[in-house]
C-alpha cells in the first residue's frame, strides 16, 4: 500500500498524528531490526533493546512533517525515519559508555552497556550505524541520484563534520567555558546535524522542492536543531530524572558547557523563544503546507521531557 501523507485540510489533531507516526516507526523498526533469535542473538537483542520501546521520535516526526510538503508516501518516510533513528540510537548507546558520558539511565531503563556489557554496547552502535545505511541503499526510495543524495546527507550528518565531530568538541570542552559561537557550533554538529538530515531526507521522499523552498526548509531545520538542544539544556536543570527518563543535572555535574550555564536560565528560555520564531519565519514560503512543522516546533519548545 502506497499511503501519501495527509494534507492540512484532512489531517488529524497533532497529538493523534504524533501518536500515529510514533506507532508506525515503532512497528517499522521492529520489522527492519534483525530478530533477536538470529545469531548472534545477544547482539540482536541488545540492538532491539536500544531502539524499541522508548523515545520521543522527534526526528521521524520531523521527517514525516517535511514529507507532507512534498507529498511523500508514508512507506518511504518510514525507511528514512528508521535510518535516522538507528543513527540516533547508536549515538546514545555510545554516548552513555563509561569512556564518554558514563550514564546508567536512558529512557527510564538501564543503559545498553549496563544491561548487556560494554563490549556488546560498542558492537550495538557499530551495527546500528551499518544497518541505517544498508536501509537507505536497499529500499526503493526514488531515482538512484536521489538515494545517493540521501546517503550523502546521512553520512555527512553522522561523521566528523556532523554528530561525531560535535561529540568530540563536547568531550574536549569539559571544564572549559565556551563562547556562544563555539557552543552553537558544537550543538549544530552534535544534535542539529541529525535533525537537519531528518528534515531534508523526509522532503527528498516526495516531489522535488524548488531551490528557494529547499533553502527555506534547511534554514528551518538548522534553527529547529538548535532549539531542541537549548530546550534540552533547560530541562536538564529544571526537570526530574523520573520525568526525563535520564539522569537530570548530568551536564552540570560533569562540568559541561550548556546554554543555561552560559546564559542563565531566563536568558536561555528567551533564546529558545527567539529560535522558535526564526524557525517559523523560515517556513513562511510554504504557507499552510508547513502546519505540521509549525506544530512540532511548538512541541519542541514547550515539551517537558
Amino acid at each position: 500500500m502506497n499511503t501519501t501523507c495527509p494534507s492540512a485540510g484532512n489531517s488529524p489533531a497533532f497529538i493523534d498524528w504524533m501518536a500515529l507516526v510514533q506507532g508506525r516507526i515503532e512497528a517499522a523498526l521492529a520489522r527492519f531490526l534483525p530478530p533477536q533469535e538470529a545469531i548472534p542473538g545477544r547482539l540482536h537483542q541488545a540492538m532491539r533493546y536500544s531502539c524499541l520501546n522508548g523515545g520521543k521520535r522527534i526526528r521521524p516526526l520531523l521527517a514525516f512533517a517535511a514529507g507532507e510538503l512534498t507529498g511523500a508516501s508514508a512507506e518511504k518516510l518510514e525507511v528514512v525515519s528508521c535510518a535516522v533513528e538507528m543513527i540516533h540510537a547508536y549515538s546514545l548507546v555510545h554516548d552513555d559508555l563509561p569512556c564518554m558520558d558514563n550514564d546508567v539511565l536512558r529512557r527510564g531503563r538501564p543503559t545498553c552497556h549496563v544491561e548487556f556489557g560494554e563490549a556488546t554496547a560498542l558492537l550495538v552502535g557499530d551495527s546500528l550505524q551499518a544497518l541505517a545505511f544498508e536501509l537507505l541503499a536497499r529500499e526503493k526510495l526514488g531515482e538512484p541520484s536521489v538515494q545517493i543524495e540521501m546517503l550523502r546527507l546521512l553520512t555527512h550528518a553522522s561523521g566528523s563534520l556532523g554528530m561525531a565531530g560535535g561529540q568530540a568538541i563536547d568531550l574536549d570542552a569539559v571544564g572549559r567555558e565556551l563562547e556562544l559561537p563555539e557552543l552553537e557550533l558544537m550543538h549544530a554538529l552534535k544534535t542539529g546535524a541529525l535533525i537537519r538530515a531528518a528534515v531534508m531526507l523526509g522532503a527528498l521522499c516526495g516531489t522535488p522542492l524548488s531551490g528557494e523552498e529547499r533553502n527555506a526548509l534547511d534554514r528551518f531545520a538548522k534553527r529547529a536543531g538548535l532549539l531542541f538542544q537549548v530546550v534540552d539544556d533547560i530541562l536538564d536543570c529544571t526537570a526530574s530524572t523520573a520525568t526525563l527518563g535520564k539522569t537530570a543535572g548530568k551536564d552540570s555535574a560533569a562540568d559541561k558547557p550548556t546554554y543555561v550555564g552560559l546564559m542563565g536560565l531566563e536568558q536561555a528560555r528567551s533564546f529558545a523563544d527567539e529560535l522558535r520564531k526564526q524557525a517559523l519565519d523560515a517556513l513562511g514560503v510554504f504557507g499552510d503546507r508547513a502546519h505540521r512543522l509549525v506544530e512540532i516546533s511548538d512541541f519542541i519548545t514547550h515539551r517537558k521531557f
